[in-house]
């Protein structure tokens, strides 16, 4: 058996390991029933920041501003997978959409998307995983 195949991150880890990629997910949940939705990011200073149209993401966020958000990566001999958690808001100030512009968040599909949205992080965990085969069930 192998053993630290999981290795857990510090906050810091996990917050630099977020900041390299650019898709995750949006967890969100309004009456108990939870959706996730894929989005293009940004991520440092403790927030993420996205871009969205108008529709059913704005309107979950509207009901219950606490979400969830995941992202990872991986390559041949391992991978990370990272959660954080916190409270999601539109930016409607003319100062924070100037701000968020300067971002270069671009869709990756040929839609519009005037919001953007910021989650403020309050919970941020993540793991390193090292690949392998799967040892022996029921070993002789």
């Amino acid at each position: 058996m192998v053993d630290n195949v999981v290795q857990v991150l510090t906050d810091d880890e996990a917050a630099e390991l977020l900041a390299t990629v650019t898709l995750g997910r949006i967890a969100l949940s309004v009456n108990g029933q939870p959706d996730i939705y894929p989005v293009n990011y940004h991520a440092g200073d403790g927030r993420i920041v996205f871009r969205t149209g108008e529709g059913t993401k704005l309107a979950q966020i509207a009901v219950n501003e606490n979400v969830a958000f995941e992202a990872d990566d991986h390559d041949a001999v391992g991978g990370w997978s990272v959660v954080a958690k916190g409270t999601a808001r539109v930016l409607v100030s003319t100062h924070d959409i100037a701000a968020a512009d300067e971002l270069s968040l671009r869709p990756w599909i040929p839609t519009i998307k005037y919001n953007y949205v910021e989650i403020s992080v309050a919970e941020i965990a993540g793991r390193r995983f090292q690949f392998g085969p799967e040892p022996e069930r029921y070993p002789v």
